[in-house]
Formats: C-alpha cells, sequence, structure tokens
C-alpha cells in the first residue's frame, strides 16, 4: 500500500497505528514552504500524519478557477514529503467523512481558522464529540498559493 490511499485503506491502516494520530486537509494547490512548514508541525504533534486533499471537484467548488494542479500530481507530492504518512483525496466540501472514519486524535486547521469571530471549521465539533482535539497552527505570513498566482498574473507577457 502506497501513501496515497483510498478511505477504506486508510481505515485498515488507521487500526494497526498506535497513537497520536493527527488528520489534517486542504486543496495543497501550488504547494509552497507555508505548506511545508504547516505539515512538518501538525506531525510532530503526533505520531503520524494523515492528510486529506480536496478532490478537483471539490476545490472547483470552493475555489473558482482551480486547482491549477491536478489532484493525482497534489497527492503524489504530498505523498513524497517526509512528514506525512497517508494521503486520503476526498469529493465533499467538508472533512466530515474523513474525520468519522479516521477518528483522529488530533485535528489540525491553520491559523486562519478558529479566530474568535471568525471562520470555524465545520469538522470541529465532530472531532471533540469523538474525543479528538482541534488545534490551531500559526499562519505563515506572506506565504500562500494565492499570492504566489498574483505574482504570476503580474508578469509581463512577450
Amino acid at each position: 500500500m502506497g501513501r496515497v490511499m483510498t478511505l477504506d485503506e486508510a481505515r485498515t491502516w488507521r487500526a494497526g497505528q498506535g497513537g497520536p494520530i493527527v488528520l489534517t486537509n486542504g486543496h495543497f494547490d501550488l504547494l509552497h514552504v507555508g505548506h511545508v512548514r504547516y505539515l512538518q508541525a501538525a506531525r510532530n504533534l503526533g505520531d503520524a500524519l494523515i492528510v486529506g486533499l480536496n478532490s478537483d471537484a471539490s476545490t472547483a467548488a470552493r475555489k473558482p478557477g482551480r486547482p491549477l494542479v491536478p489532484q493525482a500530481d497534489r497527492a503524489e507530492l504530498l505523498a513524497a514529503l517526509g512528514c506525512v504518512d497517508a494521503v486520503v483525496i476526498f469529493d465533499a466540501l467538508t472533512a466530515n467523512e474523513l474525520v468519522t472514519a479516521l477518528r483522529p486524535d488530533i485535528y489540525v486547521k491553520g491559523g486562519d481558522w478558529g479566530r474568535p469571530g471568525g471562520p470555524q471549521p465545520p469538522e470541529a465539533e465532530l472531532v471533540t464529540a469523538q474525543g479528538g482535539q482541534v488545534v490551531y497552527l500559526p499562519y505563515v505570513p506572506d506565504r500562500s498559493t494565492t499570492l504566489i498566482i498574483q505574482r504570476i498574473r503580474a508578469l509581463p507577457t512577450e
């Protein structure tokens, strides 16, 4: 079994792991150093890191004009990182199905989530109901796919 798994494969893999198991999810379109730092910090919170990867369809539904990189390529890039133990591609707009199936001990989101008055991850309540903990990692400033896209668009054309 490779590091890119179906949900059923990940469920079986998860059952054979000790703990704590960390789960995060996202689009990871145009993988950059902010993503890598985030994933490394998430992995340091537990014994294994599972990354739920939004499929092309769910990315397009949430981010018009995206993804720029196809899901198979994004999954392969994530799986190649030493801090990532498993990658599961999912089609839903939330990671609730992953949380239910994989029962993470720790669910991680970036600092752009969970602030008072700000957006809350829809999965957080489900994680805590299952006995897990939600952790918010600091946002890496000036590192985002949106900024990379803006810089590319600003380049002069030949």
